[in-house]
């Protein structure tokens, strides 16, 4: 008989929790309106779940309604708020961007491809425990500078960023500050005027939400953003993002947000405990490195390399049992080891070598064990293979 592995690959994505699978339903066939209609009740209907889920994701991140403009997840938000500024502030005589090495490649490339057209883009290191030097990036601020681009918490090894001191050296140095918190949202607390963030990516599918809806929180004033749409037809979000709302995942990014934050701290706790819990565990063996700061991140991400053995044995030896990966969910197609890694200065055997665990609100101490004793058991077997 078939089981099913044991999933933890939560920084992929997560299941959609029940009760927004339930916000959502009655939005496909009974409230299916589309909120651009403005001429009857099925219209309202939807306009008005679309402007309560708004009011909800500002007051998640302590922004206003007007400055949440609804995409189809981090990716185009991130496109949009990169190539959106550049665009925007080129005619200033601004053309440098800054970001750093760890970013996800939805930020990485909108860069490389803005470097093409002729800008210019810095692109940091990142020290071994993978946060930001703020010295360095205070030094590589340039009065062209338009966009300081530093994501939240990192995809891979989970690592938390200094977002408040970020914030800061970008607003002294009249710059603005983007960041992709795709991993942060609804995980750690988030304030968009206290960390002074002036644009921030988010995304449903990694906080119980469903994929393919996501917003870009845009800065309305000190200072009002400027930003150049990515895409045209219908004027749709105050012009910045064309496109029929899709309802049904709006309401269900909303709720999934407001699930997770009513259960931040029982989440948090959970998290923790499972998370510490399968650390101990192969610390049984030698030879186990944590990749990433060992308290600065994620509450639910334990990203380790291997050392002695061969990354993809490793993971086929674990693929019946443990749904798990060894990076991004985006590369996992790509043969090169992590760029992640390689930032923090892993060797290209240890990063091929390495494994991250996404621990989600389901899982419990029974399958933490379950994984502990088969990596245990397929990490000492490869080993003595060799």
């Amino acid at each position: 008989m078939y089981h099913r592995p044991i999933y933890l690959d939560a920084q992929a994505t997560t299941p959609v929790d029940p009760s927004v699978l339930q916000a959502m339903l009655p939005y496909f066939t009974e409230q299916f309106g589309n909120p651009a209609s403005v001429t009857h009740a099925y219209g309202w209907e939807a306009e008005a779940a679309v402007q309560q889920a708004r009011e909800t994701l500002a007051a998640a991140i302590q922004a206003t309604p007007e400055e949440i403009v609804f995409t189809s997840g981090a990716t185009e938000a991130n496109n949009l708020a990169i190539k959106g500024v550049a665009e925007a502030y080129f005619g200033q005589g601004r053309h440098h961007l800054i970001t750093i090495a760890t970013e996800h490649h939805a930020v990485l490339d909108p860069c490389q491809y803005l470097q093409s057209l002729g800008f210019e883009v810095t692109i940091l290191p990142v020290q071994p425990d993978g946060l930001l030097d703020l010295e360095q990036l205070e030094k590589a601020i340039r009065p062209d500078t338009i966009l300081v681009s530093v994501m939240a918490a990192n995809n891979e090894i989970g690592v938390i960023q200094p977002l408040v001191e970020i914030g800061q050296l970008c607003h002294q140095a009249n710059v603005l500050f983007h960041t992709d918190a795709a991993q942060a949202i609804g995980k750690t607390p988030l304030d968009v005027n206290a960390q002074q963030i002036d644009l921030m990516s988010l995304t449903a599918h990694k906080i119980y939400g469903p994929k393919g809806i996501g917003a870009l929180y845009v800065r309305r004033r000190n200072p009002r953003v400027q930003l150049a749409a990515q895409l045209h037809g219908g004027g749709h979000e105050r012009g910045w993002r064309s496109g029929t709302l899709y309802t049904p995942q709006i309401v269900g990014f909303a709720k999934a947000v407001e699930l997770g934050l009513t259960r931040l701290d029982q989440d948090t706790h959970h998290l923790l405990s499972l998370r510490d819990r399968l650390w101990q565990n192969l610390q049984m063996l030698d030879g186990i490195l944590l990749n990433g700061h060992p308290t600065q991140r994620l509450p639910g991400n334990l990203n380790i390399s291997v050392e002695g053995v061969d990354g993809q044995a490793l993971l086929l030896g674990l693929q019946p049992f443990v749904a798990v990966s060894s990076g991004s969910a985006c590369s996992s197609t790509k043969i090169e080891p992590s760029h992640v890694l390689r930032a923090i200065g892993r060797s290209d055997p240890l990063a091929y070598a390495s494994l991250r665990f996404g621990i989600s609100r389901f899982n419990t101490p029974e399958e933490i064990d379950q994984v502990s004793d088969r990596v245990i058991q397929t990490i000492q077997a490869l080993r003595q293979a060799t």
